[in-house]
């Protein structure tokens, strides 16, 4: 893959290089700013973009939202968020459109190398992944009136599987059940979340998203 990095520390941003160097990919940029990394997307067309959420020059949300500009400007662009703690506010902007070559990632995560690498492949390939700390705590709910109570044990199963952002088929192994099983608890999930079927969004990532507190 062609990846562009994007993080204001620099021992992070040039170890993450450093790493994913050896594992055979091409690092074109590595910046420390939401908009040199703008601008890096811009000149280079990237396969990923590795973004870090908090970086100058506000230290806030700046790379939250260069993230979202790569989505409007450059859909064909994977993005891979890297966050430092779960931020619902974050991740329920980022991943409200398309889910499509997206992912949503604590930075504890990248010490697991293997996961971290299979993760930006996932993205790459034009699949979502949503760190599972981030699924557990969206389906943590108490509200009485949360939707998600009415999934069983088996539908939330599939539900945090499709979250981390595992086709349908992967699902069913990992599982040992069949691939019609699989397909039959994603549409009970969608019917008891009431998701229409829209070309405009992913129900994938609604099912995880819509129900969010504030």
């Amino acid at each position: 893959m062609r990846l562009i990095l994007a993080d204001d520390a620099v021992l992070l941003r040039e170890g993450l290089a450093r790493l994913l160097q050896d594992a055979g990919h091409e690092v074109v940029a590595a910046v420390g700013d939401a908009p040199a990394l703008v601008d890096a997307v811009a000149a280079d067309r990237p396969d990923v973009a590795v973004v870090d959420v908090r970086m100058p020059p506000t230290h806030t949300d700046d790379g939250l939202r260069a993230a979202l500009r790569i989505r409007e400007s450059w859909p064909e662009v994977g993005v891979l968020v890297l966050s430092q703690y779960v931020d619902k506010t974050y991740a329920a902007q980022l991943l409200a459109g398309s889910g499509d070559r997206l992912g949503y990632l604590l930075k504890d995560r990248v010490s697991e190398v293997a996961e971290f690498l299979g993760s930006l492949e996932r993205v790459h390939a034009g699949g979502t992944v949503i760190d599972p700390e981030v699924v557990r705590q969206l389906l943590a709910r108490t509200s009485r009136a949360d939707p998600l109570r009415r999934l069983t044990g088996r539908e939330r199963e599939v539900l945090h599987r499709l979250a981390q952002g595992y086709a349908n088929g992967a699902i069913a192994e990992g599982l040992h059940v069949s691939l019609s099983t699989v397909e039959k608890h994603i549409q009970a999930i969608f019917d008891k979340l009431e998701l229409p079927a829209t070309p405009a969004y992913s129900r994938r990532v609604l099912a995880i998203l819509r129900y969010l507190d504030d």
